[in-house]
Protein backbone atom coordinates (compact mmCIF):
# COMPACT_ATOMS: atom_id res chain seq x y z
CA UNK A 1 0.00 0.00 0.00
CA UNK A 2 1.17 3.54 -0.78
CA UNK A 3 -0.46 6.12 1.53
CA UNK A 4 0.32 9.83 1.45
CA UNK A 5 0.37 11.27 4.97
CA UNK A 6 0.04 15.05 5.30
CA UNK A 7 1.18 16.90 8.43
CA UNK A 8 1.93 20.63 8.37
CA UNK A 9 2.84 21.02 12.04
CA UNK A 10 6.05 22.97 12.56
CA UNK A 11 6.65 21.97 16.19
CA UNK A 12 7.31 18.47 17.52
CA UNK A 13 4.25 17.43 19.47
CA UNK A 14 2.21 14.30 20.05
CA UNK A 15 0.54 14.33 16.64
CA UNK A 16 3.84 14.59 14.80
CA UNK A 17 5.26 11.73 16.86
CA UNK A 18 2.24 9.60 15.91
CA UNK A 19 2.76 10.48 12.25
CA UNK A 20 6.39 9.34 12.43
CA UNK A 21 5.46 6.12 14.24
CA UNK A 22 2.86 5.45 11.54
CA UNK A 23 5.33 6.13 8.72
CA UNK A 24 7.96 3.89 10.34
CA UNK A 25 5.48 1.14 11.08
CA UNK A 26 4.12 1.14 7.53
CA UNK A 27 7.63 1.07 6.10
CA UNK A 28 8.65 -1.85 8.35
CA UNK A 29 5.61 -3.80 7.13
CA UNK A 30 6.63 -3.43 3.48
CA UNK A 31 4.37 -0.51 2.55
CA UNK A 32 5.53 2.65 0.75
CA UNK A 33 4.37 5.71 2.68
CA UNK A 34 5.16 9.25 1.59
CA UNK A 35 4.86 12.51 3.52
CA UNK A 36 3.85 16.11 2.82
CA UNK A 37 5.34 18.36 5.53
CA UNK A 38 6.64 21.87 6.10
CA UNK A 39 10.19 22.87 5.29
CA UNK A 40 12.67 22.29 8.13
CA UNK A 41 10.04 20.66 10.38
CA UNK A 42 11.24 18.03 12.84
CA UNK A 43 8.86 15.51 11.26
CA UNK A 44 10.28 16.07 7.78
CA UNK A 45 13.83 15.74 9.09
CA UNK A 46 13.14 12.50 10.96
CA UNK A 47 11.17 11.00 8.08
CA UNK A 48 14.05 11.67 5.67
CA UNK A 49 16.43 9.87 8.02
CA UNK A 50 14.18 6.83 7.63
CA UNK A 51 14.38 7.09 3.85
CA UNK A 52 10.73 8.13 3.51
CA UNK A 53 9.99 10.43 0.52
CA UNK A 54 9.09 13.92 1.77
CA UNK A 55 7.28 16.58 -0.29
CA UNK A 56 7.73 20.09 1.05
CA UNK A 57 5.22 22.91 1.52
CA UNK A 58 6.55 26.34 2.48
CA UNK A 59 5.07 29.50 4.03
CA UNK A 60 3.70 32.07 3.48
CA UNK A 61 1.02 30.39 1.33
CA UNK A 62 1.25 27.18 3.31
CA UNK A 63 -2.21 25.75 2.59
CA UNK A 64 -1.96 26.41 -1.13
CA UNK A 65 1.63 25.20 -1.32
CA UNK A 66 0.63 22.00 0.47
CA UNK A 67 -2.45 21.58 -1.74
CA UNK A 68 -0.24 21.95 -4.79
CA UNK A 69 2.18 19.35 -3.44
CA UNK A 70 -0.67 16.93 -2.78
CA UNK A 71 -2.09 17.41 -6.27
CA UNK A 72 1.36 16.86 -7.77
CA UNK A 73 1.84 13.60 -5.87
CA UNK A 74 -1.61 12.40 -6.92
CA UNK A 75 -0.83 13.17 -10.55
CA UNK A 76 2.69 11.78 -10.68
CA UNK A 77 2.53 8.82 -8.29
CA UNK A 78 0.19 5.91 -7.72
CA UNK A 79 -1.16 6.80 -4.27
CA UNK A 80 -3.74 4.59 -2.56
CA UNK A 81 -5.06 7.17 -0.10
CA UNK A 82 -4.43 10.55 1.53
CA UNK A 83 -4.29 10.79 5.32
CA UNK A 84 -4.54 14.27 6.91
CA UNK A 85 -2.85 14.00 10.30
CA UNK A 86 -3.83 17.40 11.75
CA UNK A 87 -6.10 20.39 11.10
CA UNK A 88 -3.89 22.35 8.68
CA UNK A 89 -3.25 19.18 6.70
CA UNK A 90 -7.01 18.62 6.55
CA UNK A 91 -7.57 22.03 4.98
CA UNK A 92 -4.77 21.55 2.46
CA UNK A 93 -5.92 18.07 1.43
CA UNK A 94 -9.50 19.28 1.04
CA UNK A 95 -8.36 22.23 -1.09
CA UNK A 96 -6.43 19.73 -3.23
CA UNK A 97 -9.69 17.79 -3.72
CA UNK A 98 -7.90 14.63 -2.62
CA UNK A 99 -11.24 13.04 -1.73
CA UNK A 100 -12.28 13.19 -5.40
CA UNK A 101 -9.44 10.85 -6.37
CA UNK A 102 -8.60 8.46 -3.53
CA UNK A 103 -9.91 7.51 -0.07
CA UNK A 104 -9.47 10.42 2.32
CA UNK A 105 -8.61 9.70 5.97
CA UNK A 106 -8.65 12.30 8.75
CA UNK A 107 -7.03 12.00 12.18
CA UNK A 108 -8.78 13.79 15.04
CA UNK A 109 -6.89 14.15 18.34
CA UNK A 110 -8.56 17.10 20.04
CA UNK A 111 -11.84 17.38 21.88
CA UNK A 112 -12.84 20.83 20.68
CA UNK A 113 -16.21 20.85 18.88
CA UNK A 114 -16.10 21.07 15.10
CA UNK A 115 -16.92 24.47 13.71
CA UNK A 116 -20.55 24.51 12.65
CA UNK A 117 -20.18 26.50 9.44
CA UNK A 118 -20.87 24.55 6.21
CA UNK A 119 -17.32 24.93 4.89
CA UNK A 120 -15.75 23.44 8.02
CA UNK A 121 -18.20 20.55 8.17
CA UNK A 122 -17.78 19.84 4.45
CA UNK A 123 -14.16 18.81 5.07
CA UNK A 124 -15.22 16.09 7.51
CA UNK A 125 -18.13 14.94 5.37
CA UNK A 126 -15.69 14.45 2.48
CA UNK A 127 -13.73 11.90 4.52
CA UNK A 128 -13.84 8.17 3.93
CA UNK A 129 -12.89 7.60 7.58
CA UNK A 130 -12.22 9.79 10.62
CA UNK A 131 -9.74 8.24 13.07
CA UNK A 132 -10.31 9.47 16.64
CA UNK A 133 -7.59 8.71 19.17
CA UNK A 134 -10.05 8.08 22.01
CA UNK A 135 -13.72 7.37 22.58
CA UNK A 136 -14.04 10.81 24.17
CA UNK A 137 -12.68 12.54 21.07
CA UNK A 138 -14.99 10.48 18.85
CA UNK A 139 -18.00 11.45 20.96
CA UNK A 140 -17.05 15.14 20.88
CA UNK A 141 -16.64 15.05 17.10
CA UNK A 142 -19.93 13.22 16.52
CA UNK A 143 -21.88 15.57 18.80
CA UNK A 144 -20.67 18.58 16.81
CA UNK A 145 -21.41 17.30 13.32
CA UNK A 146 -18.90 14.64 12.24
CA UNK A 147 -20.63 11.71 10.51
CA UNK A 148 -20.96 9.00 13.17
CA UNK A 149 -20.69 6.17 10.64
CA UNK A 150 -17.27 7.41 9.50
CA UNK A 151 -15.72 7.58 12.99
CA UNK A 152 -13.32 4.86 14.15
CA UNK A 153 -11.31 4.83 17.39
CA UNK A 154 -7.64 3.90 17.08
CA UNK A 155 -5.70 4.74 20.23
CA UNK A 156 -2.40 6.55 19.77
CA UNK A 157 0.55 4.31 20.51
CA UNK A 158 4.00 4.49 22.06
CA UNK A 159 7.16 2.52 21.58
CA UNK A 160 7.76 0.15 24.47
CA UNK A 161 11.24 0.65 25.97
CA UNK A 162 13.41 -2.15 27.26
CA UNK A 163 13.17 -2.68 31.04
CA UNK A 164 15.10 0.05 32.85
CA UNK A 165 18.46 -0.96 34.28
CA UNK A 166 19.91 0.43 37.48
CA UNK A 167 22.80 1.94 35.51
CA UNK A 168 20.47 3.74 33.08
CA UNK A 169 18.37 5.10 35.94
CA UNK A 170 21.47 6.35 37.75
CA UNK A 171 22.72 8.08 34.59
CA UNK A 172 19.34 9.72 33.97
CA UNK A 173 19.10 11.05 37.52
CA UNK A 174 22.65 12.38 37.28
CA UNK A 175 21.61 14.15 34.05
CA UNK A 176 19.10 16.18 36.06
CA UNK A 177 21.17 16.52 39.23
CA UNK A 178 18.95 14.26 41.35
CA UNK A 179 20.39 12.46 44.38
CA UNK A 180 19.74 8.69 44.50
CA UNK A 181 17.24 8.87 47.38
CA UNK A 182 15.45 12.11 46.48
CA UNK A 183 11.85 11.50 45.31
CA UNK A 184 11.35 12.86 41.80
CA UNK A 185 7.95 13.49 40.24
CA UNK A 186 7.61 14.61 36.65
CA UNK A 187 5.36 15.77 33.85
CA UNK A 188 5.95 16.05 30.10
CA UNK A 189 3.87 18.53 28.11
CA UNK A 190 3.53 22.01 26.69
CA UNK A 191 3.25 24.67 29.41
CA UNK A 192 -0.29 25.93 28.81
CA UNK A 193 -3.12 26.92 31.19
CA UNK A 194 -5.25 23.82 30.51
CA UNK A 195 -2.29 21.47 31.05
CA UNK A 196 -2.46 22.00 34.82
CA UNK A 197 1.23 22.32 35.75
CA UNK A 198 0.34 25.01 38.30
CA UNK A 199 -1.43 22.37 40.40
CA UNK A 200 1.71 20.24 40.43
CA UNK A 201 3.88 23.06 41.73
CA UNK A 202 1.37 23.83 44.48
CA UNK A 203 1.07 20.12 45.25
CA UNK A 204 4.85 19.81 45.60
CA UNK A 205 4.84 22.52 48.30
CA UNK A 206 2.38 20.39 50.31
CA UNK A 207 4.36 17.19 49.76
CA UNK A 208 7.66 18.74 50.84
CA UNK A 209 6.22 19.44 54.30
CA UNK A 210 6.58 15.68 54.92
CA UNK A 211 9.19 14.73 52.30
CA UNK A 212 11.44 17.82 52.07
CA UNK A 213 13.77 16.37 49.42
CA UNK A 214 10.98 15.79 46.89
CA UNK A 215 11.43 17.50 43.53
CA UNK A 216 9.43 18.09 40.35
CA UNK A 217 10.73 17.91 36.77
CA UNK A 218 8.66 19.72 34.13
CA UNK A 219 9.74 18.81 30.59
CA UNK A 220 8.31 21.06 27.92
CA UNK A 221 8.09 24.73 27.08
CA UNK A 222 5.29 27.17 26.42
CA UNK A 223 3.77 30.57 27.18
CA UNK A 224 3.05 29.74 30.85
CA UNK A 225 6.68 29.13 31.74
CA UNK A 226 7.45 32.62 33.17
CA UNK A 227 4.33 32.53 35.38
CA UNK A 228 5.11 28.99 36.57
CA UNK A 229 8.71 29.93 37.38
CA UNK A 230 7.42 32.93 39.35
CA UNK A 231 5.01 30.68 41.25
CA UNK A 232 7.84 28.31 42.14
CA UNK A 233 9.87 31.23 43.50
CA UNK A 234 6.93 32.55 45.52
CA UNK A 235 6.42 29.13 47.12
CA UNK A 236 10.11 28.75 47.94
CA UNK A 237 10.52 26.00 45.34
CA UNK A 238 12.99 27.64 42.97
CA UNK A 239 15.52 24.85 43.56
CA UNK A 240 12.92 22.10 43.83
CA UNK A 241 11.23 22.53 40.44
CA UNK A 242 13.31 21.77 37.34
CA UNK A 243 12.13 23.58 34.20
CA UNK A 244 13.79 21.43 31.57
CA UNK A 245 12.30 23.07 28.47
CA UNK A 246 12.01 20.99 25.31
CA UNK A 247 13.94 17.75 25.84
CA UNK A 248 14.96 15.88 22.71
CA UNK A 249 16.28 12.84 24.61
CA UNK A 250 12.99 12.49 26.45
CA UNK A 251 13.89 9.00 27.66
CA UNK A 252 16.26 10.70 30.13
CA UNK A 253 13.19 12.20 31.82
CA UNK A 254 11.14 9.02 32.16
CA UNK A 255 14.16 7.00 33.30
CA UNK A 256 14.87 9.47 36.13
CA UNK A 257 11.37 9.66 37.60
CA UNK A 258 9.78 7.89 40.55
CA UNK A 259 6.24 8.76 39.43
CA UNK A 260 4.54 10.59 36.57
CA UNK A 261 1.86 13.27 36.97
CA UNK A 262 -0.56 14.24 34.20
CA UNK A 263 -2.86 17.08 35.32
CA UNK A 264 -4.37 18.07 31.96
CA UNK A 265 -8.15 18.51 32.05
CA UNK A 266 -8.79 18.74 28.30
CA UNK A 267 -6.72 16.17 26.44
CA UNK A 268 -7.56 13.96 23.50
CA UNK A 269 -5.57 11.10 25.01
CA UNK A 270 -2.08 11.90 26.32
CA UNK A 271 0.88 10.17 24.68
CA UNK A 272 3.28 11.33 27.40
CA UNK A 273 1.04 9.56 29.92
CA UNK A 274 1.11 6.43 27.74
CA UNK A 275 4.90 6.67 27.52
CA UNK A 276 5.20 6.94 31.31
CA UNK A 277 3.09 3.79 31.66
CA UNK A 278 5.36 2.01 29.19
CA UNK A 279 8.34 3.06 31.33
CA UNK A 280 6.73 1.25 34.30
CA UNK A 281 6.05 4.42 36.26
CA UNK A 282 3.14 4.79 38.66
CA UNK A 283 0.96 7.47 37.08
CA UNK A 284 -1.50 10.01 38.49
CA UNK A 285 -4.04 11.80 36.31
CA UNK A 286 -7.47 13.38 36.42
CA UNK A 287 -10.70 11.70 35.42
CA UNK A 288 -11.23 14.29 32.70
CA UNK A 289 -11.40 13.67 28.94
CA UNK A 290 -9.20 11.13 27.13
CA UNK A 291 -6.66 10.20 29.83
CA UNK A 292 -9.38 8.55 31.88
CA UNK A 293 -9.50 5.84 29.16
CA UNK A 294 -5.82 5.01 29.73
CA UNK A 295 -5.67 4.52 33.48
CA UNK A 296 -7.41 1.86 35.55
CA UNK A 297 -7.83 3.60 38.89
CA UNK A 298 -6.13 1.79 41.79
CA UNK A 299 -4.88 -0.93 39.41
CA UNK A 300 -2.67 0.74 36.79
CA UNK A 301 -2.50 4.25 38.20
CA UNK A 302 -4.43 6.73 40.33
CA UNK A 303 -7.22 9.05 39.19
CA UNK A 304 -7.66 12.18 41.30
CA UNK A 305 -9.60 15.43 41.43
CA UNK A 306 -8.33 18.12 39.11
CA UNK A 307 -6.75 20.35 41.76
CA UNK A 308 -3.52 20.60 43.72
CA UNK A 309 -4.87 18.76 46.77
CA UNK A 310 -5.84 15.78 44.66
CA UNK A 311 -2.32 15.48 43.31
CA UNK A 312 -0.60 16.13 46.63
CA UNK A 313 -2.63 13.40 48.31
CA UNK A 314 -1.72 10.93 45.56
CA UNK A 315 1.95 11.92 45.66
CA UNK A 316 2.07 11.45 49.42
CA UNK A 317 0.36 8.10 49.12
CA UNK A 318 2.94 6.86 46.60
CA UNK A 319 5.79 7.99 48.85
CA UNK A 320 4.27 6.45 51.98
CA UNK A 321 3.39 3.17 50.23
CA UNK A 322 6.34 2.17 48.01
CA UNK A 323 4.90 -1.32 47.44
CA UNK A 324 1.75 0.27 45.99
CA UNK A 325 3.84 2.53 43.76
CA UNK A 326 5.77 -0.46 42.45
CA UNK A 327 2.65 -2.53 41.76
CA UNK A 328 0.94 0.37 39.95
CA UNK A 329 4.01 0.84 37.75
CA UNK A 330 4.17 -2.85 36.84
CA UNK A 331 0.46 -2.89 35.97
CA UNK A 332 0.79 0.33 33.96
CA UNK A 333 3.56 -1.12 31.78
CA UNK A 334 1.56 -4.30 31.23
CA UNK A 335 -1.46 -2.24 30.16
CA UNK A 336 0.67 -0.15 27.77
CA UNK A 337 2.08 -3.28 26.15
CA UNK A 338 -1.33 -4.92 25.83
CA UNK A 339 -3.35 -1.94 24.59
CA UNK A 340 -1.30 1.13 23.70
CA UNK A 341 1.82 0.08 21.79
CA UNK A 342 2.91 1.75 18.57
CA UNK A 343 2.56 -1.61 16.82
CA UNK A 344 -1.11 -1.82 17.79
CA UNK A 345 -1.69 1.75 16.61
CA UNK A 346 -0.13 0.99 13.22
CA UNK A 347 -2.18 -2.19 12.81
CA UNK A 348 -5.35 -0.32 13.71
CA UNK A 349 -4.53 2.40 11.20
CA UNK A 350 -3.84 -0.19 8.52
CA UNK A 351 -7.24 -1.78 9.13
CA UNK A 352 -8.88 1.60 8.53
CA UNK A 353 -6.82 2.09 5.36
CA UNK A 354 -7.80 -1.32 3.99
CA UNK A 355 -11.48 -0.79 4.73
CA UNK A 356 -11.47 2.61 3.02
CA UNK A 357 -9.57 1.38 -0.03
CA UNK A 358 -11.81 -1.68 -0.30
CA UNK A 359 -14.95 0.45 -0.20
CA UNK A 360 -13.56 2.83 -2.81
CA UNK A 361 -12.72 -0.05 -5.14
CA UNK A 362 -16.13 -1.62 -4.55
CA UNK A 363 -17.90 1.62 -5.46
CA UNK A 364 -16.20 1.58 -8.88
CA UNK A 365 -17.48 -1.90 -9.80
Amino acid sequence: MKPLIVDLGTAWRGGQNQALLTLKGLQERGHQPELVATKDSALAERARVRGIPVHIAEPPLLFWQAARAIRRVLQEHSVDLVHANEAHALTAAWLARAHRHVPFIISRRVGYPLKRNPLALARYRAASRIIANSRWVAAQAASSGAPQEKLTVVYDGVEIPAPLTAEARQAARARWGIEPDDPLFGCVGVLLPDKGQEWLIRALALVRAEFPNSRLLLAGDGPCRPALEQLARELGLANAVIFAGFVRDIESVYAALDAFLFPSVFEGLGTSLQAAMAWELPVVTTGCSGPAELVEDERAGLIVEAKSEGFSNAMLRLLREPALAQSLGIAARRRAIERFSAAQMVEGTLRVYREAVGEKQGSRL
